[in-house]
């Protein structure tokens, strides 16, 4: 094996001091680089932010903010990765001109105050600002005229920035004491990276490749395989091994649950499980794909998983989570599978013995449990086409956005002459695993498409999965929400009343 080694800031360091279940925030505090914070330990307040070198495509690199709070240290073996610290200049000197353009206009705009939320948020900013497409609008957003494609979508999204700034790149920072604003306003104050600046022509090179890594000590061992057959030689060897792609469940149950598997075996980049292929039939997403790649390929293709991006934790984590994760954790709160359920897409289960399709309304048997036996991994999720042309996705949760669901409902259907011709309904949070509310679809189809229909249909939804009592919610409340849900979807789907017709 070749030494583990961690490009760090520009400079390479040696990566043998991290243990299998190092994360990746305390390696590098344990190097000197105590700008990242640990907040909460579970990726929800992204003080840990830093940037990592990601591929874009074969030839380029995309800098992504990760929470490094989460991730194991040794998945950056081979890999490039800035701090707060190294993204002003080498000189490392507090001096303004020696600040990135970043720091800068937190810092003369009042955005950090006790400082400690401060290198998250810069590094997430740094992210946005060298996000590849992020184009200034032609106006201020109080003046948009939508004349061109940039206004258009800067008019549609009031927490776009006139700079392009799409601010819910920041949706995984909290702080506590600035109210938001100046971080804001540096965040819309921002220019375009200059062609001198070093970050912006890395974005040009290729990423760094995955290495083969494997390291062992009196906790466990971490092991990056270099293919699936590997893969499938580990698993055979050690079922109990624990799989890890972005480690955003992992990463919790580490910090918060203190389990330390005596087996990690890495699958984040293997090649297999990163594919994406679009057919008449079909749409096929690997695995290992995170959910932000995952929604730059798809470009809104598929409705339904657009509405579920924004909704899906936080950007830092959608940077790291993947599918495959989502799914094989097996949580009955995991925003995926309703959104799946829904879709009517089918899991890709591979093992050394070959591939099964098994739809993902089967794959579920309790809670945490499912049909997948040992030696097989989630290789893909697949989605039929064509798509129901009616679809929408509902997230009751206490925040808008970085919460989980207390009830989650997607609703795809496909509506003919005022009747429903086919519906499929994915429900989370309602029961121990993600269920389809099959009673709910019957009620539906092949009935008119009236308020009477959906409100009679939305009795039947109160009571599927035997809504849960818990601490997130009562099962009076999810009834409730489940209810809701339906006859809000009924309502959407109506014509809206032109300005003539309100005359």
């Amino acid at each position: 094996m070749e030494p583990i080694q961690v490009t760090v800031n520009g400079r390479t360091l040696d990566g043998a001091t991290a243990g299998p279940h190092t994360s990746l925030l305390d390696w590098l505090r344990g190097q000197g680089l105590t700008g990242a914070k640990e907040g909460c330990a579970e990726g929800e307040c992204g003080a840990c932010a830093v940037l990592v070198a990601r591929p874009d495509g074969p030839d380029g690199t995309r800098w992504t903010a990760v929470n490094a709070c989460l991730p194991p240290a040794l998945a950056f073996d081979g890999q490039e990765i800035m701090t707060a610290e190294g993204l002003g200049t080498a000189s490392g000197a507090c001096a303004v001109e020696d600040l990135h353009p970043v720091q800068r206009e937190m810092a003369d705009r009042g955005g950090s105050q006790c400082g400690y939320c401060t290198p998250g948020f810069v590094c997430a900013m740094a992210a946005e600002y060298y996000r590849p497409g992020r184009t200034p609008a032609e106006a201020s957003p109080a003046d948009q005229t939508g004349t061109s494609a940039a206004g258009q979508a800067h008019a549609a999204d009031h927490e776009v920035g006139p700079n392009g700034f799409d601010l819910h790149a920041l949706s995984g920072n909290l702080c506590r004491c600035t109210g938001y604003r100046p971080i804001r306003d540096a965040a819309y104050a921002l220019g375009t990276p200059e062609e001198t600046d070093p970050l912006a022509r890395r974005r040009e090179d290729p990423a760094p490749a995955p290495r083969h890594t494997r390291v062992h000590d009196d906790a466990g061992e971490f092991v990056r395989p270099g293919s699936l057959e590997e893969l499938f030689d580990e698993l055979e060897q050690h079922p109990d091994a624990v799989l890890v792609a972005g480690a955003t469940d992992t990463g919790v149950e580490r910090n918060i649950r203190h389990t330390r598997p005596r087996l990690v075996l890495a699958i984040d980049r293997l090649s297999a499980l990163r594919t994406l292929h679009a057919g008449e039939d079909g749409i096929e997403i690997g695995a290992a794909l995170t959910l932000t790649e995952i929604e730059s390929a798809l470009d809104g293709r598929v409705p339904l998983l657009a509405a579920l991006f924004p909704q899906f934790a936080s950007r830092l984590i959608r940077n790291s989570a993947t599918l495959g994760g989502n799914l094989g954790t097996g949580s009955p709160i995991g925003d995926a599978a309703p959104v799946l359920l829904a879709l009517e897409a089918s899991l890709v289960l591979a093992s050394r013995g070959g591939e099964r399709q098994v739809p993902l309304a089967e794959y579920f048997t309790g809670y945490r449990t499912s049909v997948r036996e040992a030696g097989e991994i989630i290789r893909a999720v697949r989605i039929p086409l064509p798509l129901a042309e009616s679809t929408a996705f509902y997230k009751i949760a206490k925040r808008r956005f970085d919460d989980i669901s207390s009830v989650a409902v997607a609703v795809a259907a496909r509506i003919d002459d005022g009747v429903v011709a086919d519906v499929r309904i994915g429900l989370g949070g309602v029961a121990a695993t993600p269920v389809r509310a099959r009673a709910t679809e019957d009620a539906l189809r092949g009935r008119p498409w009236t308020y009477e229909t959906a409100a009679a249909a939305a009795a039947v939804m109160g009571e599927e999965g035997t809504p849960l009592d818990d601490h997130r919610a009562s099962a009076r409340y999810r009834r409730a929400m489940l209810e809701q849900a339906l006859v809000r979807f009924f309502a959407q789907t109506q014509p809206q009343p032109t300005l003539e017709m309100a005359r």
